[in-house]
């Protein structure tokens, strides 16, 4: 939501946008796995008060950026400190549901990435850049408080206290093949939710406060197919089933999107909500299928190792995406990003549903 702000401030590229947008996956990539081992061992509530404490104040430091290599170095930090929520929040929802309840708890759990936007894309566009990352700082000390407050650990049990080891959940060849396809489903995503804005605003003539309100529908979208998608999984008593359904939606319907680059506003706008929403449905069943693979005791790690594999490809898709855009054009980026999410899909019939 920033992105238009910070093109403006810093007089940046829109492959420089990319790189800023970047950073953040960069930073979590680098730490979401020690914060899940740390989760299985220390708990939930310390790993969201440590992470989200240290993303506020490294987005306080963000606002007060001089340079384009402060900022990056910045929010890099508030990716790497943030990325705490990740394997904590998931791995506190395995102990308190059980199977036949998890897909949609954790689906609940998974609507805290739309709602934000949702929040963002209302709030952001009125603000100037400095003070919308200072809000994003309150929010993330909020969260903080939050966690340090609310979450309990669960009561040592014997499943809790067996012995973690790393090495069996690197070892996991589902693990693997699920962080594969997720990560493929993961570029539609970003090429949907990063950009929706600049492409509205560069090539289609919206102000920001419209190409925000695309967004805001998109998150909207998102929130009820992420609880959607967790219930149906639980009812079908499977979450890969569901999980391959929605690749093929998010490649079909992004691929629309790119032959609507140039259609009405009516239309695209329309394309563009459905296709945003898809692309994002998919985190709260792969979120749930890892944490199940490897079971209650490793579900921290296993969600760490599901998260960094979808953090390095985040690190590589805004800067490519950006460039495939800035080489040829958007409809060429969202044809090609729609391609992922069907090659997903294949990575996925590997695994037993």
């Amino acid at each position: 939501m920033l992105a238009p702000q910070i093109r403006h401030a810093y007089g940046l590229s829109l492959v420089e946008v990319g790189l800023v947008l970047d950073s953040v996956w960069i930073g979590g990539m680098l730490t979401l796995l020690p914060w899940g081992l740390l989760a299985d061992r220390a708990g939930e509530r310390i790993v969201l008060a440590l992470g989200l404490g240290g993303c506020a104040a490294a987005l306080v430091g963000a606002a007060y950026a001089g340079s384009f290599g402060a900022l990056l170095l910045l929010l890099g930090l508030a990716g790497a400190a943030g990325a705490s929520v990740n394997a904590a929040s998931g791995r506190a929802v395995m102990y308190w549901f059980p199977a036949a309840e998890r897909g949609l708890a954790l689906g609940v759990r998974q609507t805290a990435i739309p709602v934000g936007g949702f929040v963002s894309a209302l709030a952001l566009p009125a603000l100037g850049l400095r003070d919308g990352l200072l809000l994003l700082a309150v929010l993330a000390a909020a969260g903080a408080l939050f966690g340090a407050a609310v979450i309990h650990d669960p009561e040592a049990t014997e499943d809790v206290l067996r012995p973690r080891r790393l090495g069996d959940t690197l070892r996991d060849s589902r693990l693997w093949l699920l962080c594969s396809g997720s990560s493929c489903y993961l570029v539609a995503q970003i090429a949907i939710t990063s950009f929706v804005v600049l492409f509205l605003y560069d090539d289609r003539g919206f102000s920001r406060g419209e190409a925000a309100a695309v967004l805001a529908g998109i998150q909207v979208l998102a929130a009820a197919l992420r609880i959607g998608g967790g219930r149906w999984s639980d009812l079908v008593g499977s979450r890969i089933r569901p999980l391959r359904t929605v690749g093929v939606a998010s490649g079909v319907t992004l691929g629309v999107v790119a032959v609507l680059v140039h259609a009405p506003v009516t239309l695209l706008v329309a394309a563009l909500i459905v296709a945003g929403g898809t692309a994002m449905a998919w985190n709260g069943l792969s979120y749930t299928a890892a944490a199940e693979i490897a079971g209650r005791a490793r579900s921290g790690a296993a969600l760490g190792m599901q998260q960094t594999s979808l953090a390095a490809a985040g690190a590589v898709v805004p800067p490519a995406f950006a460039a495939v855009v800035s080489a040829a054009s958007y409809q060429a980026g969202f044809a090609i990003a729609a391609v992922f999410p069907l090659v997903g899909v294949l990575v996925l019939r590997r695994l037993s549903a």
